[in-house]
């Protein structure tokens, strides 16, 4: 297994979900960088779970304790290596799926892989609870990408079947990606906004969860960014938004709708603007070639209803090689979409960081 990511910064993320702590290490971050420390643990309060009925009710402070490669201040420029501790296990919930796996987890596959020797506690490094190190990375990488006045949000697009109106893909202002930020739910429309969360109450009501869709944008990216094929935007975005648990689709701009579409219609003319070549359209989502094109990045990805639930399921009992059914017990997220906002943001901006620098180092 690799657990490291980045191709001039990486990161590497080490823990489970009911050890005594996970973390990440950061490394190739230049000295200098000044980092806000409180701003870091705002993001990670967006994550963090137990804050409300619409999330698990594991209660964790995902404080950050920095533990090298940050003095006064400043990141050195040695690896930084930031720690989360566990404070809030309920282990014996989960003593069930050493033997019974849950339909929908990974728990099945990653007994074969590991010949039965993964931590199967609350997901192990399966899961979601790795998520924690992911947004401190992404908190460095903001604070990194916003001396180039590059600005990096996301909102809640659809939940179940409810669905709000997405970004303008021309652009939307730094103050109303920072705005939806702030919010404990953060939708672009409060009113739709309630009635998804009503829709995550009904479902946890039923024993039951549900998925939705996040769409994020970036604004002030430069041109160029990325290369063709194996490094494309495109390419580098999905590695690290698939390795993010519960993700199951990504689209650029149009996405699947491009098969609707004729070149016409598809192709964004361009034009100057101010002395900068802009585009009328942005149905490819600021992406050609694999290059961002100096238009606002915008994606969306899918992400599938939580699979741990409380309801009676069929399922499979490795000890007797039989069939049997499962109630999983524990504390579980009715809907995960809500707390993966700030996580869908944190890996985009990593890389998009990651990308800046390798662009940097061919600048004349």
């Amino acid at each position: 297994m690799s657990g490291i990511f980045g191709l001039n910064i990486k990161m590497s993320i080490y823990g489970e979900s009911h050890g005594k702590a996970i973390g990440v290490v950061l490394d190739g971050l230049p000295p200098g960088l000044a980092l806000d420390e409180e701003a870091i643990s705002r993001e990670m309060a967006r994550r963090a779970p137990g804050q409300s009925a619409l999330t698990t009710a594991r209660k964790e402070k995902d404080a950050v304790e920095i533990q090298s490669g940050f003095f006064n201040g400043y990141t050195t420029g040695t690896p930084l290596c930031a720690r989360i501790a566990n404070s809030d296990q309920h282990s014996k919930d989960y003593s069930i799926l050493k033997d019974k796996m849950r339909p929908g987890h990974g728990d099945y596959a990653g007994y074969v892989r590991y010949q039965g020797y993964n931590d199967y506690r609350g997901g192990g490094h399966f899961s979601a609870r790795l998520t924690a190190p992911l947004v401190f990375a992404g908190a460095v990488a903001k604070q990194a990408l916003a001396q180039y006045g590059i600005t990096v949000g996301a909102h809640i697009l659809r939940i179940h079947d409810i669905t709000e109106p997405g970004f303008n893909p021309l652009g939307e202002s730094e103050a109303t990606l920072k705005a939806i930020d702030a919010k404990s739910f953060p939708v672009i429309n409060d009113n739709i906004g309630e009635q998804m969360q009503n829709c995550i109450l009904t479902a946890k009501g039923v024993l039951n969860s549900v998925g939705g869709v996040i769409e994020l944008m970036a604004i002030n990216l430069p041109a160029g960014l990325g290369a063709p094929y194996f490094d494309s935007v495109e390419s580098r975005l999905s590695q690290i938004l698939f390795s993010v648990p519960a993700v199951k689709g990504i689209e650029f701009g149009e996405g699947f709708g491009f098969a609707q579409l004729t070149g016409a219609e598809a192709n964004d003319q361009m034009h100057y603007e101010e002395g900068k070549v802009r585009c009328y359209t942005n149905h490819n989502g600021g992406i050609t070639g694999g290059l961002t094109n100096g238009m606002p990045l915008v994606f969306r990805v899918a992400m599938k209803p939580t699979p741990s639930i409380s309801r009676e399921q069929k399922t499979v009992s490795l000890a007797e090689q039989s069939d049997t059914t499962l109630t999983v017990v524990g504390r579980h997220d009715p809907c995960i979409v809500q707390r993966a906002v700030p996580v869908i943001e944190a890996v985009t901006a990593w890389t998009l960081w990651d990308l800046l620098i390798e662009a940097k180092k061919w600048e004349k």
